[in-house]
């Protein structure tokens, strides 16, 4: 395969340093993309500029330098903004991942939800976005309904539209893109269904947003979340995005400074959203990051970045076919780059384990979604998850791998 003119591989991989390094005596293939995806050198160096030149605390001080890098802080805000198609900055939460985001929602509006009213999740939904839920349903009488999958591996909209018709239904919870089955959900539709009768929803889009473009707008979602280090951006740094009217009725999730209007002993009360959220020092240097991580994105395009991932999966998946014995999880009807798969008489262990002598990096285990590996009769499978940086070479070196492995199963 060859790449397209527009899309230049090898260009965009000379920006990620990490990948020139070998593993083993190996040159080192990075197939994990879904769990932390590697950091170009643009979000490195704009985070040691920051470190270098202008580091303050933020909203705190009157001084030159603080000014500065609150300015900076904000700008990412508006980007951030920008980037999802928000209609205001002020609807962009800074939260330190997608879990955060997620539990700030379940504790903040699901404490405005009434006993007796229902929460929906799915099966194919990572702990993420199960586990809060659960919390809240325990702590506040509501009920939590499970929307089934297909055997293909994609939601089962007739279902899940039962599901609201049948019940009082505030919220739907929903991930954009599964972190197992790699499954695409329609989410423009699914938030059509949710309002239709009388829901808001909820998107965790930690894998979706990377692999393609998001118009929260346009889509008509309540809540979006995502987490910068799956964005080629750092750790410590995620966001929620909420309408504004839902974010104003809101109690905040955390207590302490910036979060407060006027602090007494006797009394507090809150400042506006986004601050209202964002109690203490905030992940500075990953926010600078993060702002960087998505110029970057932005620099290559949406348009070339799903392309490629489109090409990479089919690619991948025609390959991984030819290898007898190998099962590839799902097929949905909409797949992102992730590929779980099983292969006869193997451990998914052993088989990362094989695969990391040669120098390629694949996650294995319940992949933090251990009821729908349940729905799919396994307890632990492999994973490749692909970025921007992954070539058609290293998928044939991988496949390629996977075949001599068999052989020592056999």
């Amino acid at each position: 395969m060859h790449e397209s003119a527009i899309f230049d591989i090898e260009a965009i991989r000379k920006d990620f340093p990490i990948l020139q390094q070998k593993i083993n005596g190996k040159p080192f293939v990075f197939l994990d993309s879904g769990a932390s995806a590697q950091k170009p050198i643009q979000v490195i160096e704009a985070i040691q500029k920051s470190v270098y030149t202008q580091y303050a605390n933020v909203h705190r001080g009157v001084y030159t330098m603080s000014e500065a890098m609150t300015d900076q802080y904000e700008a990412v805000r508006q980007k951030v903004a920008d980037f999802m198609g928000a209609a205001s900055a002020d609807e962009v939460i800074y939260t330190k991942n997608s879990t955060e985001a997620i539990n700030l929602v379940a504790h903040s509006y699901g404490s405005l939800l009434q006993k007796g009213q229902g929460i929906v999740i799915t099966e194919m939904e990572h702990h993420a976005n199960l586990v809060p839920w659960q919390m809240l349903r325990d702590r506040t009488g509501l009920h939590l309904y499970v929307a089934p999958i297909t055997d293909q591996g994609d939601i089962d909209l007739i279902a899940l539209e039962q599901i609201l018709v049948d019940n009082d239904i505030a919220l739907v919870a929903v991930t954009h893109m599964s972190n197992v089955l790699g499954t695409i959900n329609p989410i423009k539709m699914i938030a059509t269904m949710a309002h239709q009768n009388g829901a808001k929803i909820l998107v965790d889009g930690s894998q979706g947003i990377v692999h393609q473009q998001v118009n929260v707008q346009d889509l008509d979602v309540d809540f979006y979340t995502f987490t910068g280090h799956k964005l080629y951006g750092p750790t410590g740094i995620g966001i929620l995005w909420g309408k504004k009217e839902l974010l104003d009725q809101m109690p905040p999730f955390m207590g302490g400074g910036d979060m407060i209007e006027r602090v007494t002993f006797e009394k507090s009360t809150w400042a506006l959203p986004p601050v209202r959220f964002e109690a203490g020092t905030q992940p500075i240097l990953e926010v600078v990051g993060l702002g960087a991580a998505i110029d970057y994105v932005l620099s290559i395009g949406y348009e070339n970045i799903t392309q490629h991932d489109e090409r990479l999966v089919e690619y991948a998946i025609k390959k991984m076919q030819e290898i007898e014995g190998l099962s590839i999880l799902g097929n949905p009807e909409k797949r992102g780059g992730v590929i779980a798969f099983t292969m006869d008489k193997a451990h998914a262990h052993d088989i990362a384990t094989l695969l990391d002598q040669n120098g390629i990096a694949v996650r294995a285990g319940s992949h933090c979604a251990e009821p729908l590996l349940h729905r799919l009769h396994q307890t632990s499978v492999a994973r490749a998850s692909f970025g921007i940086y992954t070539s058609f070479q290293e998928i044939d070196y991988f496949v390629d791998t996977l075949k001599v492995i068999k052989q020592l199963f056999i």
